[in-house]
């Protein structure tokens, strides 16, 4: 696609463009974050931009807390902190935002109590194209303080004098310009199967696998989590028989095993949209006088291994490869 555009194919690239969209949104989500940067760097690419952005206005820490984040192009930056339904408060955007400046200064001190009048100058003309999409008067009084202050000099005296005119005397007029608080979006996430994905794990051990996934420090909600299972095989309803298994499985990707090894019940499920992980294979171990679910896994080395323990009697954890 970029080669098309690169020879001027523009209806060509515009066709493929929405191709994927439609037919490879799964493969997409594979390979997110590569598709993200790819797409800015022709910006021709606006199918796939608006695309990656509606998802991370959604899930920001997709992009702001992945290791790539102050890597990516300042265009695709900007492009985000401008969209008015982007779902982070407005101190933790200025954190990335100041976050990003400094790394495009290889060397400068991330502590601005040891930045020379240069260094300040040298950030506020590295963001002057990111600063004016900041929601300055959103930003609450504390944070302020706390975290403008610091770095009160990249910003110009006037809109200084107004952001603490504001705080001190909110009626007051002020010349600056005044952006409208974001968006907060209520996401309605599509109904969940009539008949569970699994007899085995619940919404609560599907958000929380999912949080393993985006490497969330807190766990997802059950009701707001951002994969969809889809049941591919049961061993009660399909049968165990490697035929089903080929049947059913082969070819397809992102796929979590759940047993209970006291029943030997297989379900298989396709996780939509996972970009982490190619396969985990989960272990239950069961027995009747333990109710609680606990969920845990260790990494050893190159492998993963992800258990779900309904009680811990027996377990048998499978090893599941890193992407």
């Amino acid at each position: 696609m970029i080669i098309t555009c690169e020879f001027l194919f523009e209806e060509l690239a515009k066709r493929l463009e929405i191709y994927l969209i439609e037919t490879k949104a799964s493969w997409l989500r594979l390979h997110f974050s590569e598709i993200f940067q790819k797409s800015f760097q022709n910006n021709k690419f606006q199918e796939l931009q608006n695309w990656c952005n509606d998802i991370i206005v959604k899930h920001p820490e997709k992009i702001f807390e992945s290791e790539g984040f102050t890597s990516i192009q300042e265009n695709a930056l900007i492009a985000l902190i401008k969209r008015d339904d982007l779902q982070m408060e407005e101190i933790k955007i200025w954190k990335h935002i100041i976050e990003w400046g400094i790394a495009q200064n290889p060397g400068m001190s991330p502590d601005p109590k040891n930045w020379s009048n240069d260094n300040f100058l040298t950030v506020k003309t590295t963001l002057q194209n990111c600063l004016p999409h900041i929601r300055y008067f959103q930003i609450p009084g504390g944070d302020v303080i706390d975290h403008l202050q610091p770095y009160r000099r990249i910003l110009d005296d006037d809109l200084w004098d107004d952001i603490m005119k504001r705080l001190i005397s909110p009626s007051k007029p002020i010349s600056s310009v005044i952006l409208p608080p974001r968006v907060v979006l209520t996401q309605t996430l599509p109904s969940r199967m009539i008949e569970p994905f699994s007899t085995i794990i619940n919404e609560a051990h599907a958000a929380e696998i999912t949080s393993w996934i985006d490497k969330k420090a807190d766990t997802y909600s059950a009701t707001n989590y951002p994969y969809e299972f889809k049941l591919l095989l049961r061993g009660t309803r399909d049968g165990f028989t490697p035929a089903s298994f080929w049947n059913l499985c082969d070819k397809q990707t992102n796929i979590i095993v759940v047993a209970t090894l006291t029943k030997f019940l297989v379900d298989i499920i396709l996780l939509d949209g996972l970009n982490r992980l190619a396969f985990m294979y989960i272990g239950i171990a069961k027995r009747a006088l333990f109710f609680h679910s606990i969920l845990s896994r260790v990494k050893i080395q190159n492998m993963q291994f992800i258990a779900i323990l309904i009680v811990v009697q027996f377990l048998v954890v499978v090893p599941a490869s890193v992407i």
